[in-house]
């Protein structure tokens, strides 16, 4: 079909050309195409059939034009040429009328099919006033569901319980749509000034299926970018709690018209237990329901929360398997040691983890906690302020995301116990009954062994990969040569497997000590004691017990996750980045980018002119001017003025720029992962809503208010046309809900 594309299009220059480079990086505009064979079935995008050709030219206008005789290189073409071309025309348009001819003959005949009548170019009909006034009243009620997506209002107002028996009270939605009627509204005013008061306006089925078509207009418009600019990236955040169910956020990365990297929401899927279940819907719903080409992913990544994380590299497996080019990596947004500590699969990792979120989020809720943890951390560290005033500093943020979490958290440990000890203990008024409740609770799990041994080993072994994960949240530089430490970081961890006896006795020696200075009992744990109350036999001690149940499997595991998300197509990536002028001249501009380019072959315009692109553009900056800065990110890169000269430099550095392991350099293009935080933390659990939830984060996404009513019309016809028929009378008795 391409092939014959370009021979109607008579462009000679694009002959050799394959059928993949055509599709990939060239179009054709609309009005070369005869209107049957352009596809308006769905409500949210054009596309053309399957079978559709171009037909319409103007192929000689151009002679008579000399300002635009070189825009396009078209084939000239003889007498004979124009002749044959207009006779095969008028041949095609008579075969069309014919096929349309017999196709409206058996549509009298028969029953028009619903697949039919959505093929048929329907005439514009002018609306009479009923359709008219309909289609203000929806108008009506997708602006009042849109108000209240952005201003984040639940649907629901005071709950049954809430309320004396008897007493009706209007939801959210209803209230807002008195209000309008109250404040001169006359399309709304005229459709329910006869229905009772104690109805419902809308009904919750019909408020879900409008909303529905809301969530998929605005999610459209960001998703239509990602198509045009073809390369995009999935990450996953931590599963969250909407309504009861768990749900996973979904966000795209991509780069924009205006050289962008954006990182933006696009809605919430349901979780599933089962990960191969869980690995079919999430596929799916990319492809089917949102309309995303995969082919075109080139990374992907999942922030989870202790427990998830085996579920997740299920998915990425799976979707490593149909594509191969959506490397798995992680997300720049969190911290390397963070992720591996929730991806180890020890239960004893995962209380631990949970227990740390606890205690941070304890002491972030309440300023007066914050300030008698200071205070405690004075009298600690008097002999060594410097230390102790760093310590103080850390407490005031999300320390748990860190990189030096562990670390931190063996600093802290007495503090955090003897601050929580004294809240719990305190007999005055000074600390309410949740915060006094919590701090003892909490105190009693910092102050258990195995907690204790779990963090001081997490520290221990999680200290080798440290620096790694630093670099690879710095600098486009740092990422480059951290790329290139990954063996000696392996190499450490192997030679700590070899000798893990020795090891774990000197972190089984720090947890001990730890244990003493808090005065915390040294013993195995009690579940391991209690099943163990009838082996007479056993005499298990707590070093060979911690060592087989959690430093053996801790280290094993952090192995071979580094080999899995630093593939080998990983790190060929991360290669690619002496691309990025800066990291060039760090090298001498002795740099072989087109060895590791091989697996974006497919993604160039011309890759066959890769090699002498890449000289030129490492002559350009080896032989700058004095006063000309070496563009230090892919975001400057991007960025400069002259970049278009450089085609296959440009899409080398746009598909690495969507890689997740990349930073987004401009905060501001990074607000999808902020808002989404903002709204789970500013909305109660059983008020979320997967829908309201999208027009909240995405409030600044242009809307056509037109579009979604011609859409709900188009689904939802039946509703439409019941509508229309209930407009009580001033003389009737309102029985229906509206």
């Amino acid at each position: 079909r391409c092939q014959r594309w370009v021979e109607n299009c008579r462009r000679a220059d694009l002959e050799d050309k394959t059928p993949d480079q055509l599709n990939k990086h060239y179009r054709l505009c609309a009005k070369h195409f005869e209107t049957s064979m352009i596809c308006r079935s769905s409500p949210y995008r054009t596309v053309l059939r399957d079978n559709a050709v171009p037909t319409i030219f103007d192929l000689t206008s151009h002679l008579n034009n000399p300002h635009s005789r070189h825009r396009k290189r078209i084939k000239e073409l003889s007498e004979d040429e124009i002749r044959t071309l207009k006779q095969q025309k008028i041949d095609e348009a008579f075969e069309r009328e014919q096929a349309t001819q017999e196709l409206n003959e058996s549509n009298e005949q028969n029953t028009v099919s619903e697949e039919g009548g959505e093929e048929r170019e329907e005439e514009a009909v002018p609306l009479t006033l009923e359709e008219r006034e309909n289609k203000d009243y929806l108008k009506s009620l997708f602006e009042i569901l849109i108000l209240m997506g952005k201003q984040n209002i639940p649907l629901d107002g005071h709950s049954v319980d809430e309320l004396p028996e008897g007493i009706f009270t209007s939801d959210n939605f209803q209230a807002l749509l008195e209000y309008r009627i109250n404040a001169g509204d006359e399309v709304l005013r005229k459709r329910f000034e006869m229905t009772a008061v104690n109805l419902e306006y809308c009904s919750k089925t019909q408020q879900k299926q409008m909303l529905e078509i809301c969530e998929s207009c605005v999610r459209e418009e960001t998703l239509r970018e990602v198509r045009d600019s073809h390369f995009f990236s999935i990450v996953t955040d931590e599963v969250v709690d909407i309504a009861g169910e768990e749900h996973l956020p979904v966000l795209v990365r991509f780069v924009d018209d205006s050289h962008n990297l954006r990182e933006e929401f696009i809605g919430f899927l349901p979780y599933e237990a089962d990960p191969e279940i869980l690995a079919v819907k999430f596929h799916a719903t990319i492809t089917e329901k949102w309309g995303l080409n995969m082919e075109y992913c080139r990374g992907q990544a999942y922030i989870v929360s202790s427990g998830f994380a085996s579920k997740m590299k299920v998915v990425a497996t799976r979707l490593l398997e149909k594509y191969p080019q959506a490397v798995y990596t992680l997300c720049s947004s969190c911290a390397l040691n963070v992720w591996l500590a929730k991806s180890v699969p020890v239960v004893g990792v995962s209380i631990a983890l949970g227990t740390i979120e606890e205690v941070c989020c304890l002491f972030n809720q309440s300023p007066q906690l914050l300030v008698e943890l200071d205070n405690t951390i004075s009298v600690l560290f008097q002999n060594n302020e410097e230390k102790g005033n760093e310590l103080k500093e850390i407490c005031r943020s999300q320390w748990t995301g860190r990189h030096d979490t562990f670390e931190v958290l063996v600093d802290l440990m007495q503090a955090l116990v003897l601050c929580l000890d004294a809240v719990s203990s305190d007999s005055s008024v000074r600390w309410n009954n949740f915060i006094a409740g919590r701090a003892f609770v909490l105190s009693s799990a910092l102050t258990d062994f195995d907690f204790i041994v779990t963090i001081v080993i997490l520290k221990n072994v999680l200290s080798f990969t440290r620096a790694f994960g630093k670099n690879l949240q710095g600098q486009t530089s740092d990422v480059f040569f951290a790329a290139s430490s990954l063996t000696a970081v392996l190499h450490s961890l192997n030679e700590v497997m070899e000798n893990i006896e020795v090891y774990h006795e000197f972190w089984f020696e720090e947890a001990t000590n730890l244990a003493t200075k808090l005065d915390v009992q040294i013993k195995l744990p009690g579940k391991f004691r209690r099943a163990q109350q009838g082996n007479l036999d056993s005499e298990v001690t707590s070093e060979n017990y911690y060592k087989e149940i959690l430093s053996v499997p801790t280290v094993e595991h952090i192995i071979q996750e580094l080999k899995d998300i630093f593939s080998e197509q990983h790190l060929k990536a991360l290669k690619c980045l002496s691309l990025v002028p800066s990291v060039m001249g760090q090298l001498k501009f002795n740099t072989s980018e087109e060895h590791h380019t091989d697996m974006y072959k497919n993604d160039l315009p011309n890759p066959d002119t890769l090699s002498a692109e890449l000289h030129c553009w490492r002559i350009k900056w080896k032989h700058r001017g004095k006063d000309i800065e070496l563009p230090a990110t892919i975001y400057e890169a991007l960025h400069l003025p002259d970049i278009k000269f450089f085609p296959n430099v440009y899409a080398l550095l746009k598909v690495l720029c969507i890689l997740p392991v990349m930073k987004v350099e401009n905060e501001k293009y990074e607000i999808g992962r902020k808002r989404l935080k903002a709204y789970l933390k500013n909305t109660l659990t059983e008020q979320r809503s997967s829908n309201l939830a999208l027009l909240n984060i995405n409030f600044d996404i242009k809307h056509d208010l037109d579009l979604m009513v011609d859409t709900y019309i188009k689904l939802y016809p039946d509703k439409v046309e019941f509508q229309e028929d209930f407009i009580p009378s001033n003389n009737s008795e309102v029985t229906e809900d509206a």
